[in-house]
Order: structure tokens, then sequence, then C-alpha cells
């Protein structure tokens, strides 16, 4: 495998694995050893692999229409945004390829609102342990050093504060700050699945205090969306609406896309000219985001989402409650942190060669983000498989 990767440029510590093949829930190597996909490519593979109904509609589309560019009308992009606006409750969709690149359409917005307002030098806030991405404005509103190290100077115009800590943006409300917006994960997922200790609270006084002050509300639901904590998107678990979202990453189920949507007011700043992207919005991608939508819906998968979790997270409790190592087990649909008191980055290889993928966050958190197909069986394999992969791990210490 090393003599293939010659010249590739050596930006991931890979693990010694390659997959020829995927069937749902399961992946499978070259020698034919299945592993159960608990990480999902990151919240990626929202429908797992080779999904019937999404191979049909990427076999259909690409046999019509693969690329056009965005000097035309694209009917599939149209439908999309229509469906996105329609089940977020939102207006207008800028469409892109990733989550940075979705996130950076938010800052682009988020500067033009504050020049509306006669900011000359808008600033936004951003939060401790947040990730938004790697391009050079997103990595500066990431809240991880280690992210940031090498790439400075880092672009000016963010100011950060505590994750779930309203006091300290009430205090730069309160200082008359040059701000424009606010931008957050309602669930911060590289950060180690934090949750605010009562979402509905934090998000309605965010709200509050954006409306008061005139800022925009963005939410970064790259990870978090698109059905993975049992809701369309994790602000539903709330009463608010934001003024700007962001999504990706399980938009399309692995065909890459990203989307910025937007209400009325974020909408208005926008122009021909302001923005835009190459392969945005293209034929094949916006039909693997409408059969991935159509999909989740048919299925019930936003239910599924909410009773694997459960059933996951209260098995994990059940099984580890005499765990003293544990620190906390965080979790919202399928989106499942569970902290110990020591590094375990470790637990990745050995899950490998018990059949599950799994991935460590922030040294301490294994996170799960398993498809949302998963059902109880392979659910039960997953927990079996990790509580004694934990268990094993801490008496070998």
């Amino acid at each position: 495998m090393k003599f293939f990767e010659n010249h590739i440029l050596n930006t991931y510590n890979r693990l010694p694995l390659s997959f020829e093949r995927g069937d749902g829930v399961w992946l499978f190597d070259k020698s034919g050893k299945k592993y159960l996909d608990a990480l999902s490519g990151v919240a990626v593979n929202t429908l797992g692999h080779n999904h019937p109904d999404l191979i049909n509609t990427i076999t259909q589309q690409a046999s019509k229409l693969i690329h056009v560019s965005n000097y035309y009308h694209i009917e599939e992009q149209c439908l999309l945004a229509s469906k996105l606006a329609s089940i977020s409750e939102l207006s207008s969709v800028f469409f892109c390829n990733s989550g940075c690149e979705a996130n950076e359409a938010a800052i682009k917005i988020a500067k033009l609102h504050g020049h509306a307002e006669g900011i000359d030098s808008p600033n936004i806030i951003v939060m401790e342990k947040a990730f938004h991405g790697r391009t050079m404005a997103t990595l500066t509103a990431t809240g991880n050093r280690k992210v940031q190290a090498g790439f400075e100077p880092l672009v000016p115009g963010f100011i950060r504060v505590p994750f779930d800590d309203i006091d300290a943006i009430k205090n730069i409300a309160d200082k008359k700050n040059k701000v424009a917006a606010i931008m957050v994960e309602p669930i911060q997922g590289e950060g180690g699945i934090n949750i605010p200790k009562d979402l509905n609270a934090y998000l309605c006084t965010l709200r509050k205090i954006c409306d008061e002050n005139n800022w925009l509300l963005m939410l970064d639901e790259v990870q978090c969306g698109i059905g993975r904590t049992g809701k369309w998107f994790a602000y539903q678990h709330t009463e608010i609406k934001p003024d700007v979202l962001m999504l990706a990453k399980g938009l399309a189920s692995g065909i890459p896309i990203g989307a910025c949507v937007v209400n009325e007011r974020a909408a208005a700043v926008i122009s021909p000219g302001k923005h835009g992207s190459t392969f945005g919005g293209n034929p094949l991608a916006c039909s693997a985001g409408l059969t991935t939508l159509s999909v989740i819906e048919q299925q019930n998968l936003l239910d599924n989402a909410t009773q694997q979790g459960e059933f996951i997270v209260n098995s994990f409790k059940n099984n580890l409650s005499t765990v003293k190592e544990i620190i906390a087990i965080r979790s919202m649909g399928l989106m499942i942190g569970i902290e110990l008191n020591q590094s375990c980055g470790e637990l990745v290889k050995a899950g490998l060669d018990q059949g599950i993928l799994i991935n460590v966050t922030a040294d301490k958190i294994i996170r799960l983000l398993p498809p949302l197909i998963l059902n109880k069986d392979e659910a039960a394999i997953l927990i079996a498989t990790l509580t004694k992969l934990i268990q094993d791990f801490l008496k070998s210490k």
C-alpha cells in the first residue's frame, strides 16, 4: 500500500487498511473481512454504503448530466434548494462542495451584513473547541490551536468565547464591540460531542441577543445536521430558527456537497458577483441530496436515529456503569461521545482488529457517528464489541 501512496501529499495519518466495497453499515477489505462502520466517513454516509436508491439515482443522473455551469438554471439544484428551504423553514440556499465552503459563505454573508449596518470592520463571535474547517478563515474561526499552528497571521475579525457561556457573549454585547454575527455549532463534533447543558435555553438566548443587537445567528450543522440528532437539524430540538444554516457531510451520502441556507434578511445582502462556486450545486450532487432526504423520510430514519441512539447510550451506561475511568457519555440521536479520563487513541486500531470503525477526537473521547440506517441488531454488535474493547483497554493500563 505504501508504494501506491508515494505521490500522495502527507496530510493524513492513515490507518493500515483499504476497503474494497461496502454494503449497508458494513465495509469490506480486500481479504473479505468486514467492519461495522460506526463513523460513516465522519457523518457523511447517511444511508450507509451502496444504498440501492442512491446508486440508482447516481447512475441515472450520470447518464444525463453530471455538471453544467451556474451560468444556467439547474433543475436539480432548484429542487434540492426548495426541499431544504421547506424542512429548515428558511428561504434561500447557496450550494458549494464542502462544510468549510458553506462556512466561508456564511462568514462572507456576516461581513456583508456588518458593512450594510455601517460597521467598518465587522467581527464574528466564535467558540472555544469549535471546528469550522481548514481554509484560512474557517481555521481561524476554529477553536483549536493545533489546527491553526503554523498558518499565522490568521484572518482578523473573530472574537472567541467559551462554548455554552452566555455571560461571555452578553459582556461583548455590553461593550458595543463591532459584531455582525454569532457562529456556533449547536453540538460540537470535533470538539468532543459537546452539548450545551440546556440546548433550548442556550440557542433561545443566543437568538434573543442577536435580535437585540441586529446580529446574525449562524449555526454550523455540518456534522450534526441532516437527521443525525433525530431531527432534520439540531436547532429543531429548540424553539428558534437561525438566520444562516451551514450544511455538508451527510447531505448527499458521500457525494461532495455543501449548502449555506439563509433567511430573507441574510439573503438580502447577496447579489450576483458577491460569491460563487464552479462545481457547487451540480446536477449529480443535488440529485444525490434529493434522494438522501427522500430516503430519510420514506424509511423514517429520523425516528430510527433517536431510537437506536437511545438504545446504544442506555446500553453503554449500563455496561460501563462501574467503570470509574468513564467521565461522561454525551449524545443526541446517533451523535455519541464517550469521554475517558485518559488518552485512548489506540482504541481506533484495536477496533479494526475486532471489526469496528470508530474515532477518537479531542484525545480522550470515543466518537460514534454510525449511518442513520443502523438497526438494533447492528447496534447490539457495536455495543458488545466496543464495551469489551474499552474494558480490555483499561485493564491493560
